[in-house]
């Protein structure tokens, strides 16, 4: 019966709209006979009584129905259904029955309106949740209005019973409705007044629930029908008009920084609509903000899971989808899971469209290939927080300033000005921003080596060409290759990634002709000619053959490069599945848990100290991401430093299931706040400290989101300055690592992790920073040797980026994670399952991946250095004799510099004069040590 009765069976749902309608019927029929009785006087309608008793006997045997399939029989008494039945029913039995009319309490019967949203979700009226909103409000409010006029009307034209004469007075039911309305819209005008006791009463307790009840009901229609017209409509595509969808975390921070650097991109007009999809209403906050850049952004209330909401928003035609992730999310692993589903939704519906995602946790990532439709060649690409930017902490371990450096070359936000400050020759800087670009080389650089190709776009061009696309497979897979083998050679329409100003400075290297420009001096004279001594495009079997050619290498290092530095790697070390990162065994917890008694301790001397904060149920950092970088098979097993993982037991334990295949990593149960734990792990002889933040929020407050990894900084720095309180005169010593004239020791370099990078000024203030010099003090959060400031608001640009070129998010996480492409490590994957022998891995190209790197201008290394060498004369040297590509400058701050701070030139003049403390950041070749010979 219960069953019969509920919606979720046919017979109870006709039941339920039946019933619903007969309640209709019935309060028609009650204002028919009150208009009847009021306007002409019948003392007894005869025409609708049988419907209206033929409508009462069918809610006599519903009633019945419900009293047997209630659990409780003595709550059933009391339910507001029941209770309407109770006051509704007899008295149209008796008014037949006295052949009189008898209203009584009929006007009861208008609460039944209050299942009016249930009946509409049934009939399938109402869906969305606006409407279901909209229809409970109109229930609630309709049902009130008829329910008090019926009530009035009542106790006003009867009077009060115990007074005599009768005090009643004769109101029409529909002036006791609008007596209802302005009583409860507070307005009052008093035209219309009760007499009665019982009325009184009643309006008196009816002016507070009903003042409550017109307050928030009128509010709340007007604003979802307000929201239901603003936010609710189909966007309308336009023929030549580009546009991209946003979905996600669509709130007031995100938006407002994506449109900032999604703008940044545009020299000119904005070209591209923003189409934003949220799953909640805008904030005012945020209204404001669309307000401001209405001319081309739009939002959209929605869902990406709703498929009517992906085609209110035309996602078949956009350009692109980007989805953004809540970076500051309590729950990552949730956030990632929901960003996942929504690639699942637009991919199931739009296939060929093309989505760039956010994720927080790399080990997400092994759900999207996963995915129907998922394609990489077709622009898809994901952007990992925690993979990059624990790849860009481990990298600034070993290349101090790299972190500033890609900022300035892929974003673009570096400050020329202040460079320009510390400068003696401020004239070479120029007025040029440079950033990394790629684009198709041109044909006749095919068969060339790249260290060729290189040489020629840098002196022919003015470019540097950092690294190549190469395809390969018949069903177009690529691979980024940075600085790869002289052994690879170049074929036609491979893609290049230069460092350059302009998109006009890159297509040089896509008109170059060796007929027609052989002669030309002058770069900007390279213009697309018409001579015809290109030959023709060859066949994709000619292409697949050279792309397989390409593939294969004897082993044997580039000629040109120095014996002594050369090294193979030996069949002993162990490698990581496919080959690309050093492994061992798995290592027991305790094995490689250190404490005060261990006497490995006392050997710890230039590693890497990384302090984390956790607990045993914080979510996870994610420390592989940070490792892998540092055990990449492109540095040999010997440069290989020692990581000691700095935190609580409780959460390194949870981590170290994920890095115990890794060689030379220890861990010390402990704090960053303790001065003894530090000095324990020889924080003072380290090579570089790393301070994660947790991901635990510890307060809604910004300014406090970072507290645990401002006093961690502040900790180290204070054992830093015990260090070298004895001798002020030997802090700093001349900063090139060549340069050994002067003893000097060396500051602790910390780099430390803000989520709210404002907070920066916190460590900016400690004693260590220059007082004196302001500019000192503004760059030491990027580019002072001692340490660096890193935040996620780098991250956040790169959505843009990729967008406008996918391929610069490939090159980049190349470079700084090490990792090749997703085609490529599936298919190294499926070569590891056939056994190759270790030999065969590492001769393939894909397994020699060069390694970044600071180099001091040392003669030991670059024996024909002289003093007046330029940045041009020193790029040919390195890149002829060793192979080595530079592509930036650290460069020691003029004096007063007194704490010998750097700051980073990326791409230098050509004939920008060197000095003997500079240092290049380059990227060198795998079997170059990077040893006291550099």
């Amino acid at each position: 019966m219960e069953m019969m009765l509920s919606a979720q069976t046919y017979m109870g749902r006709v039941l339920m709209t039946l019933v619903f309608f007969l309640n209709i019927g019935t309060l028609v029929i009650y204002f028919i006979d009150i208009v009847e009785a009021e306007q002409l006087h019948f003392s007894f309608p005869h025409r609708l009584i049988y419907v209206d008793q033929f409508c009462n006997a069918f809610f006599v045997f519903y009633f019945g129905l419900r009293f047997v399939a209630a659990d409780d029989k003595l709550r059933f008494w009391l339910e507001l259904n029941s209770l309407v039945d109770f006051f509704t029913i007899p008295p149209v039995f008796v008014a037949a029955l006295l052949k009189k009319n008898c209203f009584g309490l009929r006007s009861l019967r208008a609460l039944r309106l209050l299942d009016l949203p249930r009946i509409l979700q049934i009939l399938r009226i109402t869906k969305d949740d606006n409407s279901i909103k909209l229809s409970k409000l109109f229930a609630v409010f309709i049902s009130t209005l008829f329910t008090a006029a019926g009530l009035v009307h009542l106790v006003e034209n009867n009077g009060d019973p115990w007074v005599q004469p009768v005090n009643s007075q004769t109101i029409p039911y529909f002036r006791c409705m609008y007596l209802i309305m302005v009583t409860m819209s507070t307005v009052g005008y008093g035209d219309i007044v009760v007499q009665t006791v019982l009325g009184r009463a009643f309006i008196f307790f009816f002016i507070i629930g009903g003042l409550v009840l017109f307050a928030n009901v009128i509010p709340e229609v007007l604003e979802v029908v307000q929201s239901r017209k603003s936010y609710k409509s189909s966007y309308e595509v336009m023929s030549g008009k580009n546009y991209i969808v946003a979905c996600g975390n669509v709130t007031l921070k995100s938006v407002t920084t994506f449109l900032e650097d999604f703008l940044l991109q545009y020299k000119g007009n904005v070209c591209t609509e923003i189409l934003f999809l949220g799953e909640s209403l805008p904030s005012l906050e945020l209204e404001a903000v669309f307000k401001c850049y209405s001319p081309y952004t739009t939002f959209f209330y929605g869902s990406a899971l709703n498929s009517e909401d992906l085609k209110r928003v035309r996602m078949e035609s956009a350009n692109a989808c980007l989805i953004l992730a809540d970076v500051c999310s309590p729950e990552p692993y949730a956030e990632d899971i929901s960003n996942i589903m929504r690639v699942l939704s637009i991919k199931n519906h739009y296939p060929k469209t093309r989505v760039i995602l956010q994720i927080i946790q790399s080990r997400n990532k092994a759900y999207l290939p996963n995915i129907p439709n998922w394609d990489w060649r077709m622009g898809d690409s994901i952007i990992c927080f925690a993979e990059l930017k624990l790849g860009f902490m481990a990298q600034s371990c070993l290349v101090p300033g790299l972190s500033t450096l890609l900022t300035s070359l892929f974003i673009g936000k570096e400050n020329t000005e202040t460079k320009r400050k510390h400068l003696k020759d401020k004239m070479l800087l120029g007025d040029k921003d440079y950033k990394v670009m790629a684009l198709q080389l041109s044909n006749d650089f095919a068969d060339m080596t790249f260290i060729e190709v290189c040489r020629l776009c840098f002196v022919k061009l003015n470019l540097i060409l950092l690294g190549i696309e190469l395809k390969f497979g018949s069903r177009g897979e690529s691979a980024i290759l940075i600085n790869p083998s002289p052994q690879i050679k170049l074929h036609r329409n491979t893609m290049g990634f230069f460092i350059a100003h302009s998109l006009a400075e890159v297509k040089r290297a896509q008109f170059y002709c060796r007929v027609c420009h052989s002669d030309i001096q002058d770069p900007e004279q390279i213009e697309k000619c018409q001579c015809g001594s290109k030959s023709h495009s060859k066949t994709f079997s000619e292409k697949l053959k050279i792309s397989i050619e390409s593939l294969i290498l004897d082993g044997e290092p580039a000629k040109s490069r120095v014996p002594h530095a050369q090294e193979k790697k030996s069949s002993s070390l162990p490698l990581y599945l496919t080959g690309r990162f050093h492994c061992c065994d798995a290592v027991p917890l305790h094995e490689a848990l250190l404490s005060c008694k261990n006497q490995a301790v006392l050997y710890l001397q230039d590693h890497i100290l990384v302090c984390v904060f956790g607990d045993a149920k914080s979510p996870l950092i994610g420390l592989q991401d940070f490792v892998m970088p540092l055990r990449a098979t492109n540095f040999l097993y010997r440069e290989l430093k020692d990581i000691v993982l700095l935190g609580p037991l409780e959460y390194l334990q949870r981590e170290w299931k994920f890095i115990q295949h890794f060689p030379k990593l220890w861990l010390f149960s402990g704090s960053a706040l303790s001065c003894a734990d530090l000095k324990a792990v020889n924080v003072q002889g380290c090579a570089a400290c790393v301070i994660l933040s947790s991901n635990t929020p510890i307060s809604n407050n910004p300014s406090l989101a970072d507290t645990e990894s401002i006093l961690a900084t502040l900790n180290v720095r204070s054992m830093e300055a015990k260090l070298n309180s004895s001798s002020l005169d030997a802090v700093f010593g001349a900063g090139a690592l060549g340069n050994q004239s002067e003893p000097r020791y060396k500051r602790i370099p910390i780099t430390t992790e803000l989520k709210f990078s404002p907070n920066a000024h916190f460590i900016n203030q400690a004693p260590s920073s220059s007082s004196d010099n302001p500019d000192e003090d503004l760059l030491s959060s990027t580019a002072a040797p001692a340490g660096a400031i890193f935040s996620d608001s780098f991250f956040h640009s790169l959505l843009s980026m990729t967008y406008y070129n996918h391929h610069i998010l490939a090159l980049l996480h190349a470079l700084v994670t090490s990792r090749t492409s997703p085609a490529l490590e599936q298919l190294e994957e499926e070569d590891s399952r056939m056994s190759r022998s270790l030999d065969d891995m590492v001769q393939n190209p894909y397994h020699v991946r060069c390694k970044l790197a600071l180099l001091p201008l040392s003669k030991r290394w670059l024996p024909g250095v002289m003093q007046e060498d330029s940045f041009g004369d020193i790029y040919c040297k390195a890149l002829d004799t060793f192979g080595i590509l530079c592509f930036g400058l650290y460069r020691l701050m003029d004096e007063p510099n007194p704490y010998k701070n750097r700051f980073v030139i990326p791409r230098p003049a050509n004939d920008l004069k060197m000095l003997p403390t500079d240092l290049l950041f380059s990227i060198v070749p795998f079997n170059i040590a990077i040893t006291e010979d550099l």
